[in-house]
């Protein structure tokens, strides 16, 4: 992980950018909260987003599900806040909360109007050291938990991308669902959460994002009052299981389940960079080539040209120890898995061999950076975006997409493909029907579960 080394007063600016047309200032507190100011008043609204570098990668095989089911108990009482008090102020208050969990972190997000968004500090503040953890209350979410688990055992294309994920990154946490498995979720004590919640839940691991309409000086005294007096834990290095190496499969594998429905859905995942990474960018180019809209050179010629799928999509998606190029298709009624697939790698074939023209490349380039601004409007995608850059990476790359897209050619993008996305690094994933036709017409996800929301 890289980033500014902790200030030896008691609050001190590390770094300063500008993303988004906003000034964005970082600070680190005595007791290493970090903190990251973005000032943005076109809208009277501020995002208050709580990032905590521990998520899914960071469980032992006893503790699967640990992360992502804190996440919902964070919700039901602390010293301050009784069960569903921060839901109901945050109601009456006019403003929205929610919580997500990832394999690489946990973020909480408030947004309130611009005269009250100190609440979401105190709230922070008062679980982050004061969480409750009732025996009754952990007994009852595990239930919830343990449904929405069930639920994505109903879902096809969640089932299918699960088994690719598991063979692909083998014994190492990105094998495993966020949500966890049952049976160790069955197995877990409140004893074990409130253990979890000491080791991880500090300043020392935190990263706090406001954006919006306030005033830097002001916050940064009000995280100091909150915050500033809170004890910093052990470094993640310290208290972290030990995980297996990332390793990629030993050559290609195939994988096949049966589904009661007449669909035929394909899965094709390859092992590939760390986020931030020259190749994350490269590969982000080549998504959007192959699968960024109707335009899309997979899309264009098997759905709209050759009729060999009812959809198709790509996603690039980068973590902190390593990342996955995934491909979801759905054949069409009365085609052949295996004619799609085949289709799926001359495609593949050529763009290796060829590259991409540079109108196309262009037009990759175009849509990623709309694609960035669109999903920078709001004052708590913003935040989002580059909390997500900070805690993981660096939240300077936030500011770097457009440059480094620019900077790919078609040279580039050879290359990755003939590094990254071959046969013999590929697990390939069937999801098909008992027996008779198939058929075709569901939307898919380009993505295997990166980010789980919680509740």
């Amino acid at each position: 992980m890289r980033g500014s080394g902790e200030s030896g007063r008691r609050s001190g600016a590390a770094g300063a950018a500008r993303i988004a047309g906003a000034e964005v200032r970082e600070h680190r507190l005595r007791n290493g909260l970090r903190l990251l100011l973005v000032e943005r008043h076109a809208d009277p609204v501020v995002s208050v987003i709580l990032w905590y570098g521990v998520g899914a990668r960071h469980e032992s095989e006893t503790e699967s599900g640990m992360a992502h089911f804190l996440e919902h108990m964070m919700f039901k009482g602390s010293t301050g806040f009784a069960k569903g008090e921060v839901d109901r102020l945050t109601a009456r208050l006019g403003g929205n909360n929610n919580a997500f969990t990832t394999a690489d972190h946990t973020a909480y997000w408030f947004e309130f109007a611009a005269d009250r968004w100190e609440q979401a500090l105190v709230i922070e503040a008062d679980r982050m050291v004061n969480l409750t953890l009732d025996e009754k209350e952990f007994i009852s979410e595990r239930e919830v938990v343990l449904e929405e688990l069930s639920m994505g055992e109903d879902d096809p294309w969640r089932c299918l991308s699960r088994r690719v994920q598991r063979a692909l990154f083998q014994r190492h946490p990105y094998g495993e669902p966020v949500v966890g498995r049952a049976d160790r979720l069955r197995r877990m004590t409140v004893e074990d959460m409130a253990a979890w919640h000491r080791r991880y839940y500090h300043p020392g691991n935190a990263t706090l994002m406001i954006c919006g309409d306030f005033s830097s000086g002001r916050a940064l005294r009000l995280v100091r009052q909150h915050f500033g007096s809170l004890v910093a834990g052990e470094p993640l290095s310290a208290v972290e299981p030990y995980r297996p190496p990332l390793t990629e499969p030993a050559g290609p594998q195939r994988l096949e389940m049966s589904w009661d429905d007449p669909m035929a859905r394909l899965c094709l995942a390859w092992p590939t960079v760390k986020a931030g990474e020259d190749a994350d960018w490269a590969l982000d180019v080549v998504t959007t080539v192959l699968t960024g809209g109707r335009l899309g050179r997979l899309y264009r010629r098997l759905v709209l040209e050759e009729g060999l799928a009812t959809t198709i999509s790509t996603s690039n998606d980068t973590r902190v120890e390593g990342g996955a190029f995934w491909l979801f298709a759905e054949a069409a009624p009365g085609v052949a898995p295996e004619q799609l697939e085949s289709a799926i790698w001359a495609e593949f074939e050529l763009l290796a061999r060829e590259g991409v023209c540079a109108s196309d490349l262009k037009v990759a380039r175009r849509i990623l950076a709309a694609s960035e601004a669109y999903s920078r409007e709001t004052v708590t995608d913003l935040a989002e975006d580059i909390g997500e850059w900070a805690v993981d990476v660096d939240w300077r790359l936030a500011l770097a997409g457009p440059e480094r897209w620019a900077q790919v050619r078609t040279r580039q993008v050879r290359e990755v493909v003939a590094r990254y996305l071959t046969p013999a690094r590929c697990v390939t994933g069937l999801s098909l029907p008992p027996e008779g036709n198939v058929a075709g017409g569901q939307e898919v996800s380009a993505g295997a579960g990166r980010k789980v929301s919680g509740r």
